[in-house]
């Protein structure tokens, strides 16, 4: 096989497993080959276990959200309409991949893990309170770092809530915005 076929067929195989993650918790390895339109040998010759797999399927989906996270202008408006339209394109990425998540959610990693895991959107969040923070639009007595962390721990609940359907995903994003804006308004 060559490089570029090599190539081909690794990227087949990822856009087959985010699809599949996307659609049923579960899919086997051979559901993910038959629709990558490579054989399971082909899967593991790229990926030697499932969980290399789901870790680069993360990887992926990954790389794309934080292309649509560059997209939005963090510097435009206020502070306040930048955080808003983060946590938009946010929930639309989430959404997206809500099952594909979930799965990765419940694989255990160490704190470091999870820190590195959300530090691309950590840094955006940072960016965003800071701005605020001097703007006097945010609380300036907490670390930005703090309020970003709170930022995704209530991101996560709101998903959480939604996901075991004590609330609709609307009301979740409902009550996500306005605590997250109760928490860093200035006081």
């Amino acid at each position: 096989m060559t490089r570029s076929d090599a190539r081909r067929s690794r990227a087949s195989i990822l856009d087959a497993a985010v699809v599949l993650l996307n659609e049923e918790p579960d899919p086997s390895v051979e559901a993910i080959a038959t629709a990558a339109g490579v054989t399971r040998q082909t899967v593991y010759a790229h990926f030697p276990s499932r969980e290399a797999l789901l870790a680069a399927v993360l990887d992926r989906v990954t790389d794309e959200a934080m292309a649509e996270l560059d997209a939005v202008d963090l510097d435009a408006g206020t502070a306040t309409e930048a955080l808003l339209r983060l946590l938009d394109t946010s929930a639309r990425i989430t959404a997206r991949h809500r099952l594909l998540f979930q799965r990765a959610n419940a694989v255990p990693v160490t704190p470091r893990e999870d820190d590195e895991r959300h530090q691309p959107v950590t840094a955006r969040l940072i960016k965003v309170i800071v701005r605020g923070q001097r703007a006097g639009e945010f609380d300036d007595q907490l670390p930005p770092d703090w309020l970003a962390t709170l930022t995704i721990r209530m991101g996560h609940a709101a998903a959480e809530e939604a996901d075991a359907g004590r609330m609709s995903p609307a009301a979740a994003d409902a009550a996500l915005r306005t605590s997250l804006l109760r928490l860093l308004a200035a006081g």
